[in-house]
């Protein structure tokens, strides 16, 4: 996530990092830039992500599926309408995509989501 921060930085754009405790506890982040927020859990940081981002993009690495697929469920029950990504860096993401692309077909969730 740091580099994507300093990018979005070095362009123009604020940038909030959302960090659990235990992150910084098991020394677990990188160099970031912009503010960061501190949060108790796991699930507080879901919440505050969702109160102030735009957009939400997963990333390889700690958490991100647990975290994609929470929002994709609000996304598909209507609780937001922010979009929603994935950076398949290096094809990291191919089978879950794949995944995702059947799951639609058979109709498991929305293609909106």
């Amino acid at each position: 996530m740091g580099y994507v921060s300093i990018a979005a930085t070095v362009h123009g754009r604020r940038v909030l990092g959302i960090i659990p405790s235990i992150f910084t506890e098991k020394n677990l982040i990188g160099k970031t830039c912009g503010k960061e927020l501190k949060v108790a859990t796991m699930h507080e940081r879901l919440l505050k992500m969702m109160e102030f981002d735009d957009a939400f993009i997963a990333l390889p690495g700690f958490s991100t599926l647990e975290e994609l697929f929470q929002i994709v469920s609000w996304a598909q029950l209507n609780i937001h309408q922010k979009l929603i990504g994935v950076l398949n860096v290096n094809r990291f993401f191919d089978g879950l995509l794949s995944f995702l692309d059947y799951a639609v077909k058979q109709k498991f969730i929305t293609q909106s989501a």
